[in-house]
């Protein structure tokens, strides 16, 4: 095995949202496999100067700080008939970093992290390649253009449509096409055809050292009573319309039963659409927190409302480790490999939700119960660890592991 040449969309530390999460994980368990080269964005200079100690054990590292405009993407996406999503992440430096890596390095595998990334694949490389699209991109924009109107409706259809295509090339392409679970995987084998066997699930984990509820000390200042808290990286539209329908459509059934309770929305970069939500009666919105495993082990309950969602949800994982009664939609929960009613709640509907959060909070024998079970199941079944134990022989590196996990 010679060397591995890691593709991924943002900077992979500090593993403080979704994506970043996992290509973090994915990263450090790489780098336990062979020298690795990083090439990867930065959303601004600050995350671009970030540190962490995964870089001591890269064997070289690029990061470009993305200045194109929303606009400038979206002209160039018409102009060259790509989705918006492939154009938004062009760089030339990019570009040239991949080709200069594996002509002077013998990179023997590309691992890419997100489609986006996939365009920097050269036609000429013939070593393997690891397309990890974690979820399918395409059906998340077909759903925007179904549920929405006018010019975005458009824009969403047209995106949706093209990076289907482009997902389909790519996996016909790559050695393995992973995702985070095998709902997603057997979603994106129906919509391209691509043969089952070149399609893998490779589950989400779990940081169970830091998410261990014995181990927090520091409590946030809030007000007596419940705490139902949502988290998540508050400018991402999934995350946006969760907490808009929650405060609006399911608070006001609970405050009818339970007048002092609150619902925390927690979490980087609010948009104005959701700092207006702290108007209502027993909406707070906090941003961005020092830690946000002290919410956790503060909250009584902990919702996953989301109306769209793909692949596993970390902040449903997070919550579970905690020891937290989780409330999730159907969405939400997909993937996770849990029993309602044993380990989490699944909620059919708003009224579901509303109705589910006030049975849990008249019953907190019910809700010490469904955190400690979820507690257990995250503990025996969710560690990296455990999740990424294939990836040495998806690489290349242990064919044996590789049979065993077809298995």
């Amino acid at each position: 095995m010679g060397e591995i040449l890691f593709l991924t969309h943002r900077v992979p530390w500090p593993p403080n949202r979704g994506d970043k999460i996992r290509s973090h994980h994915i990263l450090r368990k790489l780098i336990e496999c062979a020298p690795v080269h990083l090439a990867c964005f930065a959303d601004d200079q600050e995350e671009a100067e970030e540190q962490s100690d995964i870089q001591d054990g890269l064997a070289s590292c690029k990061t470009v700080v993305r200045t194109k405009s929303k606009w400038a993407a979206g002209l160039e996406a018409i102009a060259f008939a790509k989705p918006v999503s492939l154009t938004s992440f062009h760089s030339v430096d990019i570009e040239r970093y991949v080709h200069a890596t594996i002509e002077h390095r013998p990179i023997d595998c590309i691992f890419v992290f997100s489609g986006q990334m996939a365009q920097y694949i050269p036609k000429d490389f013939r070593g393997r390649i690891v397309m990890d699209f974690a979820d399918v991109d395409s059906a998340k924009f077909e759903t925007y253009g179904a549920q929405g109107s006018g010019p975005m409706a458009w824009i969403n259809r047209r995106e949706g449509y093209l990076l289907k295509a482009f997902e389909k090339r790519i996996a016909d392409r790559a050695d393995y096409s992973l995702f985070v679970s095998k709902a997603e995987a057997s979603l994106f084998h129906e919509r391209s055809g691509v043969e089952t066997e070149k399609i893998v699930a490779v589950g989400n984990g779990i940081d169970l050292d830091f998410y261990d509820p014995a181990k927090i000390v520091t409590v946030p200042e809030i007000t007596d009573g419940p705490l139902i808290i949502f988290t998540g990286q508050m400018d991402y539209r999934p995350n946006v319309e969760a907490v808009e329908s929650f405060a609006k459509e399911v608070m006001p059934t609970i405050l009818q039963g339970h007048p002092q309770a609150r619902f925390a929305i927690v979490g980087r970069a609010p948009t104005d659409d959701v700092k207006k939500l702290a108007d209502k009666q027993g909406v707070i919105v906090t941003g961005a927190v020092d830690d946000i495993r002290s919410w956790l082990n503060a909250a009584d309950i902990v919702v996953a409302p989301l109306r769209i969602a793909r692949g596993i949800q970390n902040k449903v994982l997070e919550a579970m480790a905690m020891g937290k009664a989780v409330i999730a939609s159907n969405c939400a929960a997909e993937g996770i490999d849990a029993v309602h009613e044993e380990h989490f709640l699944v909620a059919d509907d708003v009224a579901a939700e509303g109705e589910m959060v006030c049975s849990l909070l008249d019953a907190p024998e019910e809700v010490a119960k469904l955190g400690n079970n979820a507690r257990l199941l995250i503990r025996s079944s969710y560690s990296w660890d455990e999740q990424l134990s294939v990836l040495p022989a998806l690489c290349g590196l242990d064919s044996h592991a590789l049979a065993e996990a077809a298995e």
